[in-house]
């Protein structure tokens, strides 16, 4: 399975990275009410940091944001159920109530990409604190330049006077013996 297959399954909701009930029910090959029974059968496995129900809001942001395979969701009493979402530990333990060879493969490919999506994330922090360091030497130069521009329009105001001062002394009009 290739990764970015995955990846493009993992969405960020309550700070977490997490995959929906349906997405990992298909990455299995199984349904996704046989997935969502398999995991209540094994409750005590799913701690609330592992697996939560999504709320109206969170499910409306994600699937307007993501396009988002909607045949695969079941019903609820307004229509539709709010779909469960794994974080990384509760997609492993997924793998504790799965047992199955294509499971245990899939198990490993969808780690990989947590992995990956963490390096991935890491080196965008080291990136955007450069850029904020960048930023922050960028504004301090700003500040110098413009206090050296200052310096020069006075400098050039100045010489301007200067200018006007010697014109108008030369274009007096003199008193005294005229030529």
């Amino acid at each position: 399975m290739k990764a970015q297959i995955i990846q493009d399954s993992i969405y960020e909701v309550r700070g977490e990275r997490v995959m929906l009930d349906f997405d990992l029910a298909k990455l299995y090959s199984v349904e996704t009410r046989i997935f969502n029974q398999a995991v209540k059968r094994n409750g005590q496995s799913f701690p609330k940091d592992f697996m939560f129900r999504l709320t109206a809001k969170e499910w409306k942001e994600i699937s307007s944001s993501q396009i988002v395979m909607m045949d695969n969701l079941p019903k609820n009493r307004t229509g539709r159920y709010l779909p469960y979402a794994f974080t990384e530990h509760g997609v492993t333990m997924v793998a504790s109530i799965l047992k199955s060879p294509k499971a245990r493969k899939m198990n490993i490919a969808i780690v990989r990409a947590f992995i990956a999506l963490k390096r991935f994330a890491n080196k965008n922090a080291a990136i955007l604190h450069l850029v904020k360091e960048l930023k922050d030497r960028i504004d301090e130069h700003d500040v110098q330049l413009s206090s050296i521009y200052d310096a020069l329009e006075n400098m050039l105001d100045e010489k301007e006077d200067e200018k006007v001062k010697k014109i108008g002394w030369e274009e007096r009009e003199r008193i005294g013996f005229k030529k």
